[in-house]
């Protein structure tokens, strides 16, 4: 199963080829999945990891937000898309920066997700910003 496909068959979106939404989506679910487990990981660690904890549980929620606002393309909400993507961008660049500084494989792992749906999120961010100035 695709969410690249499922977008791209949607009545609205018209044959409106945007992959690197799609893409962005994707990276989103997977990221939150990733994060929400780095946290439950990091809960386990002797270690006091209650940022990290903290940072990766954000970062799950707003890839969940972003993936589940990104993924409805009825009406083209373009602005609201476009201000979820800035902010999982910012989310995943903070949890990425934390995880970066501990030694746990699975902080590694994390903070690689957070890279990808970071690059994903902004390549999709200007794709969306190159629409709107095509439609002008």
């Amino acid at each position: 199963m695709s969410i690249e496909k499922m977008i791209a068959e949607h009545p609205e979106v018209g044959g409106e080829d945007n992959p690197s939404l799609g893409m962005a989506v994707r990276h989103a679910m997977h990221c939150a999945a990733i994060c929400n487990s780095c946290a439950d990981a990091c809960s386990a660690e002797d270690m006091d990891m209650r940022r990290c904890i903290r940072l990766c549980m954000d970062c799950s929620d707003v890839c969940t937000a972003t993936y589940r606002v990104a993924s409805r393309r009825t009406d083209h909400n373009r602005q609201l898309i476009r201000t979820m993507l800035a902010a999982c961008i910012e989310a995943c660049d903070i949890c990425r920066a934390e995880c970066e500084t501990h030694d746990h494989a699975h902080c590694h792992r994390c903070a690689a997700m957070c890279s990808e749906c970071s690059v994903d999120c902004r390549e999709a961010l200007i794709m969306l910003n190159q629409e709107v100035h095509a439609e002008a």
